[in-house]
């Protein structure tokens, strides 16, 4: 029977096999999971380098220095939020050198007096739009973390474990970012801090509502007593509750801003359309002293109506 088969077949067969298994190989090997004796946060991963509690928390938590330059320190705490290991005057330079790259590029199909202006947008703008979406991913990765990380608290407390135990036991079982946060949180303890003082860092750090609730669930246990766990179990259900119902508002809310992307969006695509099929349309015409002033005002108006009606369908919860 095998000597029926054409050995071309096998040949390519194993060729195939082959290919597979290597690029299945590499795959493991650059997208490699953590085992249980490996670091699963940043904090971690520095402890196993080797490197101090300072050189920890000048990484992890740089402190903000004053500068003459305008939004240094508002650039220190979007880095920071981020999550990203960038000096700001690297991050700064970055952008200059694709100011000036950009600038390059459309200098040979654009007049001299509007590259400037467009290459400082788009090499300052773009950035900064990616920095703020990568910002708010982490922030939302922290909120969505935040009811295991209470519920794991609250065993420990259960167990006997004393509050900064717990915060420990978070900080090495659960993945970034949260662990990488409550690590920060342990480090600042044995820095000197009380807990309250770190926590309250904490919920600076991460400006949202869920955080804020946890450090004035510390701060007045703290002061007064009371069974901590049973708050931070309370505190693990009303965020999964409201995560719930952002989530059904969200699917309820679907329809409407589909129909605002879609009502926005189909004025500028009939005017394209009409240029690409009907030129004169709209050339016949573009020479008049009154065409810029309506389009400035139809563009507003189209923005306006668009804000309107996304404004209409965004629900805060």
């Amino acid at each position: 029977m095998l000597s029926q088969i054409n050995p071309e077949y096998l040949l390519m067969g194993g060729v195939f096999l082959g290919v597979i298994l290597l690029m299945e190989g590499v795959r493991q090997l650059l997208s490699r999971r953590e085992t249980t004796g490996e670091a699963r946060s940043r904090r971690m991963r520095m402890i196993a380098a080797g490197q101090g509690l300072n050189e920890r928390l000048d990484l992890l938590t740089p402190q903000r220095t004053a500068s003459p330059i305008p939004g240094w320190r508002e650039l220190e705490g979007l880095l920071s939020e981020a999550g990203l290991p960038v000096q700001p005057a690297l991050w700064l330079a970055g952008m200059g050198a694709g100011c000036l790259l950009i600038s390059a590029v459309a200098s040979q199909f654009l007049p001299g007096p509007a590259v400037f202006p467009l290459a400082l947008a788009v090499a300052f703008g773009g950035p900064t739009l990616v920095l703020l979406g990568i910002r708010d991913a982490r922030r939302a990765r922290l909120v969505e973390q935040l009811p295991d990380a209470l519920d794991l608290m609250a065993r420990s407390l259960r167990s006997g474990y004393p509050l900064s135990a717990s915060i420990r036991t978070v900080a090495e079982s659960m993945q970034d970012p949260i662990a990488t946060e409550f690590g920060i949180v342990v480090d600042q303890i044995s820095y000197g801090d009380e807990l309250v003082v770190a926590i309250r860092k904490l919920s600076e750090r991460v400006p949202t509502e869920d955080y804020r609730y946890l450090a004035a669930s510390v701060a007045i246990q703290h002061g007064t007593g009371g069974n901590l766990g049973r708050v931070l179990t309370l505190l693990s259900q009303v965020i999964r509750g409201r995560a719930m119902m952002r989530r059904k508002i969200k699917a309820m809310s679907a329809e409407g801003r589909i129909s605002a992307l879609i009502l926005s969006c189909i004025p500028f695509l009939m005017v394209g359309l009409n240029s690409i099929i009907t030129p004169e349309y709209y050339g016949g015409v573009v020479d008049d002293p009154m065409f810029l002033p309506l389009a400035a005002v139809a563009v507003g108006l189209i923005v306006t109506n668009a804000l309107v009606m996304m404004k209409l369908v965004s629900f805060k919860i």
